[in-house]
């Protein structure tokens, strides 16, 4: 399974840099005075949120910016915010969404959206200040993930590959092979090394195999497909681990790639 340039040499593994990322978050609520509350605990939890208020589902989709999170009331006016949060989804938008509500009923249906958390009105303080604090993290690490690069060193050149763009690794003995979208890349290192490189975002399917989550489409007991078509093996034995693993990283807002 070759997409083009195979390169056979060493392989030297490292993050270049983290940048600093402002992290958007939506508002999402009917009432003003609920909208300029939660506005100003985000101010108040760090200086790099910013936060933007929206009166209706409408409002917040037909938005041109993204957002990182969204807080989002349920019982609103016009669509209400399941449907919102489906259509957001639809979108293939990975924004980690957190409700906000009066009524308890809808916690179930939160879950068929991937949500992050589920936050009932009155807000207390420090659970406000817990959840928000544990979404802003999950953020930053997946924007630093997404920015992480794999720095390669050949006899002939040195050159990055970004973590995003592999769709999975495969062992061929004492080599490996990344395959991105236009690419593999041969080198010598072990499926383990690597694994411990690219991190949480892969996981190993099989023993030769590791995949990026983000390109997963489908799944079978014996195999995943991938979004370029390709099949990768599953061990049998490690279905109910890769289900849980990958619904862990929906929820967490893992990003998704079409």
């Amino acid at each position: 399974m070759s997409f083009g340039l195979a390169l056979q040499d060493h392989i030297f593994v490292t993050d270049i840099y983290e940048v600093r990322h402002l992290i958007n978050i939506a508002i999402v609520d009917d009432e003003q005075y609920i909208r300029e509350d939660i506005k100003k605990r985000i101010e108040q939890t760090g200086d790099d949120l910013a936060a933007d208020g929206f009166e209706s589902g409408e409002a917040f989709l037909n938005a041109e910016k993204q957002y990182d999170i969204v807080f989002l009331d349920i019982q609103l006016g016009g669509m209400d915010g399941i449907h919102v949060a489906k259509r957001l989804r639809q979108k293939a938008e990975n924004a980690i969404l957190i409700f906000v509500t009066g009524a308890k009923e809808y916690v179930f249906q939160a879950f068929d959206v991937a949500a992050f958390h589920y936050l009932l009105k009155p807000i207390e303080q420090e659970k406000f200040e817990e959840v928000l604090t544990r979404a802003a993290e999950e953020i930053k690490k997946r924007k630093k993930d997404e920015a992480g690069l794999l720095l390669i060193r050949t006899r002939n050149r040195t050159f990055p590959v970004q973590k995003s763009s592999i769709l999975y690794v495969e062992s061929r003995g004492k080599k490996a092979e990344i395959h991105t979208g236009r690419e593999t890349i041969t080198m010598y290192a072990s499926l383990n090394s690597l694994q411990a490189e690219l991190g949480e975002g892969f996981y190993r399917s099989h023993r030769g195999y590791l995949l990026n989550m983000a390109y997963v489409s489908e799944y079978y007991h014996d195999s995943v497909l991938l979004t370029n078509g390709e099949a990768i093996y599953l061990a049998r034995d490690k279905y109910q681990e890769f289900v849980k693993e990958y619904m862990r990283y929906l929820k967490s807002g893992g990003t998704i790639h079409g």
